[in-house]
């Protein structure tokens, strides 16, 4: 990435860790959107060749520190959600937001898919069907995600990679 779309990224990434991190009231919590990989998907969207498999690799290390989750477990998830992403970046590209949002329930659904299997393998899998709400929020938040991260990156110029 040049200089400043690596700043703006980063930052971007940065609140979203923030976000994920945050506390909130437990009843909330359930509902609590996958904040990172939101951001990465709306990243490799619009700067495909910038942003790689090896930054959702370390966000994905960096979640699983911070969730204290069995190290690579997120990571895996977010290498093949990105991955997906820029081997169909140009078609997600065209498509209505609402399309997207499904797309995005998708891609968010095989994350947790993931991070559940590697759970469930050493034994720590959830037992309610709670978990996949992050799933359905991201979804319907991923407009207004899309939206507001198109217009961060139209004010400091940066146009779309093809």
């Amino acid at each position: 990435m040049a200089a400043s779309n690596l700043k703006v990224a980063s930052l971007s990434l940065f609140v979203a860790f923030m976000l994920t991190i945050m506390p909130l009231p437990e009843w909330v919590v359930e509902f609590r959107p996958d904040w990172v990989t939101l951001v990465l998907i709306y990243w490799a969207m619009a700067l495909p060749a910038k942003t790689g498999v090896t930054i959702a690799w370390l966000a994905g290390l960096m979640l699983d520190v911070s969730h204290g989750a069995i190290l690579g477990q997120h990571a895996l998830g977010l290498m093949l959600v990105v991955y997906i992403v820029h081997i169909q970046h140009q078609r997600l590209r065209v498509v209505s937001l609402v399309q997207q949002a499904i797309v995005i329930f998708f891609l968010l659904l095989l994350k947790q898919l993931i991070v559940l299997w590697v759970s469930g393998m050493v034994g720590h899998a959830p037992v309610t069907w709670l978990y996949f709400m992050p799933t359905l929020t991201g979804a319907m938040l991923w407009p207004w995600i899309y939206i507001i991260m198109r217009d961060i990156r139209r004010k400091f110029g940066y146009r779309v990679d093809y």
